[in-house]
């Protein structure tokens, strides 16, 4: 296949939900871990196709949602400083932080130098033109974006560019998925990985976990016929027992990955625990910048000192955590359409463009059928 279109291709996706039909024999529990596949899901109504024995619940999988609220203060806070030109992803300024901070677009309206960008190659050319100014790019996403990340700190260091910093909250996909196997609480019998994310890293590392808790886990891509393929893989490996890695996005993803993506990251960053908002820290889930690229961190220099931020708090209506951990679907939520919407959020998946509850917004707003 060559075209969108044919990934969208209405008679396939019925035969495809046909055979998963016929395959499944008792109930299954899957999740998908991209928010990107979330919002497939729900706007093509794949989860409506499928037997009533598949359940399909969504994982941690939006890097806007999972950036914590410590982390969106201290952005906010940066922005404000006038000496200060903070860059960002266009979805990060409508996430809130704590509840008195606000967000980045507050901060913006009220006269705060904050750009939104396409690429952090991109912030590189903005301190250049602004020797007098420090300029921030608040560096967020998974192990998709985050090599054009680390190939801006490289670049600024063969620069010398001293007024250039980020403002680091990457995180990897792989400790999270571990963190949802080990609780008590596990509904999850099979996972979609990330395609993106494996076009990157490969799938080397989601093998142990495979044979460690004898899950089955699917690469595919974010189309319905791709998740739907990835569906059916899961269950035809669940129906017979089996537990291994599978890619079914071939057309983009190899096991070893993009080897040189791969090495700009390990040039620059390290790995560090970090923590995600709704779940807490989880060891050896973020990166960070080598002792040789520290001074582009923006927490090691001066300018932060005088706006570090607290501890953030979040609203007792939110269930953000219990979402992004696959526990609870967003129309669980009491708050749900009502006190939170994409233009009055209370939690970052209203409002990121891969958030589920952004996404179930969108395309279903209806009552909650799943028991609270």
């Amino acid at each position: 296949m060559k075209y969108v279109d044919e990934y969208r291709n209405a008679e396939a996706v019925r035969h495809y939900a046909k055979a998963i039909a016929q395959l499944v024999t008792r109930p299954w529990t899957i999740m998908e871990i991209c928010g990107g596949q979330t919002h497939a899901i729900v706007k093509y109504g794949l989860d409506e196709l499928l037997p009533p024995e598949i359940a399909l619940i969504h994982g941690p999988g939006c890097p806007v949602c999972v950036t914590s609220a410590e982390t969106i203060d201290t952005a906010i806070a940066l922005a404000a400083l006038p000496n200060v030109i903070l860059c960002s992803f266009g979805d990060m300024l409508r996430v809130p932080g704590s509840l008195e901070k606000g967000d980045l677009l507050s901060v913006k309206a009220t006269g705060g130098d904050i750009r939104i960008l396409y690429s952090p190659l991109d912030a590189l050319k903005i301190a250049q033109a602004n020797p007098d100014k420090e300029v921030v790019f608040f560096a967020v996403g998974f192990e998709t974006t985050a090599p054009a990340t680390a190939m801006a700190v490289y670049q600024a260091a063969q620069q010398n560019l001293q007024n250039f910093s980020l403002l680091v909250s990457h995180v990897r996909v792989p400790p999270a998925m571990e963190v949802i196997l080990s609780s008590p609480d596990c509904q999850v019998q099979g996972f979609l990985a990330a395609g993106h994310v494996c076009t990157v890293m490969g799938y080397r590392e989601y093998e142990a976990i495979a044979a460690r808790y004898q899950i089955p886990i699917i690469v595919t891509g974010f189309e319905p016929l791709d998740i739907l393929e990835g569906l059916y893989r899961c269950i035809r490996q669940l129906e017979s027992g089996e537990a291994a890695v599978e890619n079914c996005y071939a057309r983009s993803v190899r096991r070893q990955g993009n080897e040189t993506a791969r090495a700009v990251l390990q040039t620059v960053f390290e790995i560090v625990p970090q923590t995600w908002r709704g779940i807490g820290e989880i060891p050896a889930s973020g990166l960070g910048l080598k002792p040789e690229f520290v001074a582009f961190d923006v927490r090691h220099k001066a300018l932060l000192s005088p706006v570090a931020a607290p501890a953030a708090a979040a609203s007792d209506e939110c269930i953000s955590g219990q979402i992004l951990q696959g526990i609870r679907k967003p129309q669980e939520c009491p708050a749900f359409g009502t006190r939170c919407t994409p233009n009055h959020p209370l939690g970052a998946p209203m409002v990121s463009s891969e958030g589920a509850c952004a996404a179930y917004y969108r395309y279903r707003q209806m009552p909650a059928v799943a028991a609270r």
